[in-house]
C-alpha cells in the first residue's frame, strides 16, 4: 500500500540529493531539523498473472515506492530511510518535473501477515510492518502516467525474471530502465527462507540494489544500497522482529563515521485487539552541526471491510480510511497536514473492477484541485496489457495524458 509532506527549498539555496524520505523522517524534515524534499508518487495495482513484472506472489499488491535522486550540496544530509512506512502525500503529484517511479521498496508477500480479521484462533494476531499501516488506501490511487511508456517482462526461471522500461516524455528526462530479480516466485513453495535479491539501473548509470532475507521463523532483514550515477547516496540496515502479537524494527540509514553522521529509526506495532493496532515510531538523526529526534504515535482499526488509520507527530498527521463497497469497488480517503508549511490536502480515491471486461479503472480527486484516472485493459488472449491515463490541475491549468503497454 511510507510514508508524507513536502518542503521546498529556497530559490536560492544549493542544489542537494534527494530522496523520497520515511513518513518519520519526514517529520524531522517537517520540523526544521535538516533541509530535505521529497515528492511522492502513488501506487499502481500490479496484474494478478504470473507474467506480471511483480507478480502478487512475490510483492504485495500495488506497493511500490519510487526513488527521486537529485544531485545536491549537503552530503552531511544524505540519510534517508526509504519506504518504512507509506510513501509520502499528495503534495507534489501530478505535474511533478520528476521522472516517472520505480518499483521498488515493496516486500515480499509472505513478509505481511494475513489480514488480521482472518484469524480465527481466538489469539491476537501480528500487526505486521509498521510502513505498510496506509496500504490499502494507498492501492487505490492511480498512478500518475505522462507520455508514452513500454515495459517488456520475461519469466526466465522460477527464480530469475528481468524486465526492460523505455519512457518517451516532453515534461520529463526520457530513459531506459533494466530491472532484475532473483526470487522464489512461488508463494506456497517451502523454500521461503530463499533471499531476495533485486537491482536496478537506468540509462543514467544510476544502480538501486535491494538484499531480502529471513534470517529464521521470526527475524527478517533488508539491505539497501543505491547510487546517482557515480555517487553512493543510500546504504540502509534493516532487522524486524516478528512476535506473536507485535513487531519491532531497527533501521539504520547512511552511517557516517568520518562525518559523524547517522540516522536510527525505531518501530514498535502491537496488537491490543483483533482490530485494533497501537504502536509508534521513533527516528533520530545526528550530524557534525546538529542532533535531534522526533517520535510519531500511530494506530489502525480494521473490520473485514474496512481500515481506519491515523499517524501523529510533530511535524504532523497522516489519515487514512479504506472501504471495499464490494468486489467490484473499493474507495479510500486521505487526509495530511503538516505544522511546517501549515498546510493540508485532502484526497479521495475509488478503484472499480470488471472483471468480465479484463479491466481496472482508478480515479481519484483533492482539495488542490487535481483530478485524474487511470485505465488498465488486459488484451487477452495476448499477454499484454494497456495503460491509459489523464491528469487535470485545474487551478494551474495543466494537463498530462499518458499511454503505455505492459508486456509479458
Amino acid at each position: 500500500m511510507e510514508h508524507r509532506q513536502t518542503t521546498h527549498p529556497s530559490p536560492g539555496s544549493s542544489r542537494c540529493f534527494r530522496l523520497r524520505l520515511h513518513a518519520a523522517v519526514r517529520p524531522l524534515a517537517s520540523a526544521g531539523k535538516w533541509p530535505l524534499r521529497g515528492s511522492r508518487s502513488p501506487r499502481t495495482r500490479r496484474q494478478k498473472t504470473r507474467s506480471s513484472p511483480l507478480p502478487p506472489a512475490i510483492w504485495t499488491s500495488r506497493e511500490t515506492c519510487s526513488v527521486h535522486l537529485k544531485k545536491r550540496k549537503c552530503c552531511a544530509h544524505m540519510g534517508s530511510v526509504l519506504a518504512l512506512s507509506s510513501s509520502p502525500g499528495h503534495q507534489n503529484w501530478p505535474f511533478s518535473p520528476d521522472p516517472p517511479p520505480s518499483h521498488w521498496d515493496a516486500h515480499p508477500a509472505h513478509w505481511d501477515s494475513p489480514p488480521r480479521w482472518e484469524r480465527r484462533d481466538g489469539r491476537l494476531p501480528n500487526p505486521g510492518s509498521f510502513h505498510s499501516l496506509h496500504r490499502s488506501c494507498k492501492d487505490v490511487f492511480p498512478q500518475q502516467i505522462e507520455g508514452v511508456k513500454m515495459i517488456l517482462n520475461k519469466t526466465l526461471s522460477s527464480f530469475f525474471k528481468v524486465s526492460h522500461t523505455l519512457h518517451l516524455s516532453a515534461v520529463s528526462p526520457s530513459y531506459y530502465r533494466f530491472h532484475v530479480e532473483h526470487l522464489q516466485s512461488d508463494d506456497y513453495s517451502k523454500d521461503k527462507d530463499a533471499p531476495a535479491l533485486i537491482g536496478e539501473m537506468d540509462s543514467s548509470g544510476s544502480l538501486n540494489a535491494h538484499a531480502l532475507l529471513h534470517l529464521n521463523e521470526r527475524v527478517r532483514a533488508r539491505t539497501v544500497f543505491q547510487t546517482q550515477q557515480s555517487q553512493f547516496v543510500t546504504w540502509q540496515f534493516e532487522t524486524e522482529y516478528r512476535g506473536n502479537d507485535f513487531t519491532a524494527a531497527v533501521t539504520v540509514a547512511n552511517p557516517d563515521v568520518p562525518r559523524e553522521s547517522v540516522i536510527l529509526v525505531a518501530h514498535f506495532l502491537q496488537s491490543v485487539s483483533s482490530g485494533l493496532v497501537l504502536g509508534g515510531e521513533l527516528v533520530y538523526h545526528r550530524g557534525r552541526a546538529e542532533e535531534g529526534g522526533i517520535l510519531t504515535l500511530a494506530g489502525q482499526y480494521s473490520r473485514p471491510n474496512w481500515v481506519a488509520t491515523l499517524n501523529a507527530g510533530k511535524g504532523g498527521a497522516h489519515a487514512s480510511y479504506y472501504h471495499r463497497a464490494n468486489k467490484q469497488i473499493q474507495v479510500g480517503v486521505e487526509f495530511e497536514a503538516s505544522t511546517r508549511t501549515q498546510e493540508t490536502t485532502t484526497s479521495f480515491g475509488y478503484q472499480m473492477e470488471l472483471p468480465e471486461a479484463n479491466m481496472v479503472f482508478r480515479g481519484m480527486i483533492n482539495s488542490r484541485c487535481i483530478i485524474g484516472g487511470v485505465l488498465e485493459k488486459r488484451l487477452t488472449p495476448l499477454p499484454a496489457t494497456l495503460i491509459m491515463g489523464a491528469f487535470v490541475n485545474h487551478r494551474g491549468d495543466k494537463l498530462q495524458v499518458g499511454l503505455g503497454i505492459n508486456v509479458g
